[in-house]
């Protein structure tokens, strides 16, 4: 196994998978604002999905490109965390869910900026930018909800007791974090937790919303060894038009 190879996957898979999940919100949002925002966010996702699978099929070196491992790879080749490809379900969980992803990226693309890979250190700059503000719209939002009306509120809080037990896999350490610790390509993940703790405890503190106590954490996804359900069905979407003509170009 490379592990260059698979880290890439992770990061590209994580804003694939995130990315479409977004887009699936355009034109549906509860206000014309948040659609537009999480347009942008989406397509911020995309791009960002591009430049780290076109890495990714580089150091593959098997002839494929980035739009060949997004849309022609099978549900286990597929490396994101598994709170990224559960449903939408509501607006709440959306936002909630985008906020503990942001809430590590900005952290992990930060580290990265000095890693001894210069091209995962320019993506990371780049990709940055864009999570600084997806942070800072994610933060505003759910606090907007949780300390709004007593229905906002226990709708988030919903939203919170379902994704909580999908945020432990974030900093699950495994062969391939350590190889790239190693190779100073990137620090292991979990050296991320505090500061995504401080992060998370001051955003639902502001929020009026109470963390859950249990530590139970799904895992697989970031190992290609278990997904759940959810990602083959919306890969069956989109994954229609690249599968059913696979010469067309633009």
């Amino acid at each position: 196994m490379d592990h260059l190879f698979e880290f890439l996957l992770r990061q590209g898979d994580n804003a694939l998978v995130l990315g479409h999940r977004t887009s699936e919100w355009c034109g549906l949002a509860p206000a014309l604002e948040e659609d537009i925002a999480l347009a942008n966010t989406a397509l911020d996702l995309i791009g960002q999905t591009q430049l780290w699978l076109g890495y990714a099929a580089t150091v593959e070196g098997a002839g494929r490109d980035a739009n060949a491992l997004a849309y022609l790879r099978d549900v286990y080749d597929f490396r994101n965390l598994l709170m990224l490809e559960v449903p939408n379900e509501d607006f709440g969980r959306t936002i909630l869910r985008q906020f503990f992803f942001d809430a590590f990226q900005v952290p992990w693309l930060t580290a990265l900026q000095t890693s001894s890979d210069q091209q995962v250190a320019d993506i990371s700059a780049k990709s940055l930018k864009e999570a600084l503000y997806h942070l800072d719209r994610s933060v505003e939002t759910v606090i907007a909800l949780g300390d709004g009306t007593e229905k906002s509120n226990a709708r988030m809080q919903t939203a919170l007791a379902y994704l909580w037990p999908y945020t432990g896999e974030v900093f699950n350490d495994d062969a391939t974090d350590q190889a790239m610790s190693d190779a100073g390509v990137a620090p292991l993940p979990s050296k991320m937790r505090a500061a995504w703790d401080v992060t998370v405890q001051a955003t639902l503190d502001a929020a009026m919303l109470a963390k859950p106590d249990s530590r139970f954490a799904h895992a697989g996804g970031r190992t290609g060894q278990r997904h759940t359900e959810h990602l083959g069905h919306m890969l069956a979407v989109m994954q229609t038009l690249p599968r059913s003509y696979p010469d067309a170009v633009w």
